[in-house]
């Protein structure tokens, strides 16, 4: 007969042990999500001269349509977010890729620009809460010392998703066109949400406060602290997070739209050039985001405080990506100026995933969805505004060359100062002890109200 000797405290390690694997498994699921909601943003650029000749578009059009895809993402990241919060994370991250697929089906076909404009604003809408959602399940179920890292992973997603799809989508553009690009997304996004529904767990459509089964119970350490929302967008660091990821997305969005544009047009590669040459940035981006995650999880473990491991590391990366980006504009095309290049482009997600890392701190979890939603909604003005002032730039500048050398050089000032002031304004230490403040001011009126 065989026996199997169980030892003291295995009935807790071994659950524990499962909800880690499942925990990872489940930021492996977001990690793909968020590479196909940056690789359907990509499309489009990598499909900018197809589309321009097909539809007769000039610079400036085109700008208005990339910048399109941001008019009613602030929209969704609020109002989406508000709903998301009534439902379980299940659901919500399986209609939300649901809504993608529907958004894109329209380009699978040939059509018209108002057709190609109203599907790229609609897809925005949709998009606009899918960052608030991961972090948010990101930090449900990591400790403070693991959550940059698991967020970072996330993230990565927004530099693997342009990197794969360059080639890959390039190669199907260049074959076919740029509307069976939209077909492989598709095709990928019914895959996703397959393995989505199959893997996580099979939670009721609406959110309960009980945790699921299976699921690793991380104590929140702001549980208590529960103010009116209103209140947290008064903080200095909510403001702070807002400069930062600002920054961050001036960055992403010219990234997306523009840069394929900028090598062709401006330093003179070719299309299939382009094609490789473009996911450099995003190659490097991939390891930027995973060290720069690790980096801040050090900082907090050797006792530094959550400002320097969020906050100033986050205004470094951005000050060493707005510098970047406005010595490439003073050098002539090369192998010295790619290296810029690359070095401007490939800091941006770090924003969105140290950054936010530093208010999951001090935030209540029931809190952080709405938060980072209204964050997101302040940065994507960003992406509405950013490219289509380039596209005005360069259509009205000589030479298209100079043109992206003179709105280049201005956002890469602008990322500089939002970078370094973002910093200086991010405190979470700073932040909680205000929450707690205000959450015994309303405790004591509370008392005062039942006498």
């Amino acid at each position: 007969m065989v026996t199997t000797e169980t030892q003291p405290g295995d009935a807790g390690v071994r659950p524990q042990r499962q909800a880690n694997r499942r925990a990872w498994g489940i930021v492996v699921l977001l990690f793909l999500f968020f590479t196909l909601n940056f690789a359907d943003k990509a499309a489009i650029g990598l499909g900018s001269q197809q589309i321009r000749a097909d539809l007769g578009l000039t610079a400036g059009q085109y700008g208005l349509l990339s910048s399109a895809f941001f008019w009613l993402f602030a929209v969704g990241a609020v109002t989406l977010t508000a709903v998301l919060r009534k439902i379980s994370y299940t659901w919500g991250a399986g209609l939300l890729m649901i809504t993608w697929i529907v958004s894109m089906l329209p380009l699978t076909v040939p059509t018209s620009f108002g057709v190609l404009l109203a599907c790229r604003i609609a897809l925005g809408f949709f998009e606009g809460p899918a960052h608030a959602l991961c972090q948010s399940i990101v930090a449900d179920r990591f400790s403070p010392e693991r959550r940059a890292t698991a967020g970072a992973v996330v993230n990565a997603g927004s530099s693997v998703g342009p990197l794969v799809a360059a080639p890959v989508l390039t190669w199907v553009i260049l074959t076919w066109s740029w509307h069976a690009a939209f077909m492989v997304l598709i095709a990928l996004g019914v895959m996703w949400v397959i393995g989505w529904f199959w893997y996580t767990e099979k939670l009721p459509f609406k959110r309960s406060d009980i945790a699921a089964v299976g699921a690793a119970k991380i104590e929140d350490p702001n549980g208590a602290i529960m103010v009116p929302f209103r209140r947290l967008l008064t903080l200095q660091s909510f403001w702070g997070l807002v400069l930062l990821s600002f920054a961050g997305y001036l960055i992403s969005s010219l990234k997306v739209a523009w840069l394929p544009a900028y090598m062709n047009e401006g330093l003179g590669y070719s299309a299939s050039t382009v094609g490789m040459l473009v996911t450099l940035p995003y190659i490097v981006a991939v390891a930027v985001l995973l060290s720069a995650g690790m980096l801040s999880g050090r900082l907090l473990r050797k006792g530094y405080s959550s400002r320097v491991a969020r906050g100033y590391l986050t205004g470094a990366y951005l000050l060493v990506g707005g510098a970047s980006m406005m010595i490439f504009t003073q050098l002539p095309a090369g192998p010295a100026q790619l290296v810029f290049v690359i070095a401007a482009f490939a800091v941006n997600s770090v924003a969105f995933s140290v950054a936010f890392a530093g208010a999951s701190d001090f935030l209540p979890a029931r809190q952080r969805v709405a938060f980072f939603g209204c964050i997101i909604a302040a940065y994507s003005v960003a992406g509405i505004v950013a490219p289509y002032a380039l596209g005005l730039i360069v259509e009205h500048a000589p030479t298209a060359a100079q043109g992206y050398s003179t709105g280049f050089m201005l956002v890469g000032l602008v990322v500089c100062v939002l970078g370094v002031v973002g910093a200086l304004m991010l405190n979470p230490e700073k932040s909680k002890a205000r929450l707690e403040k205000l959450t015994a001011e309303y405790a004591a009126r509370g008392s005062r109200c039942a006498s």
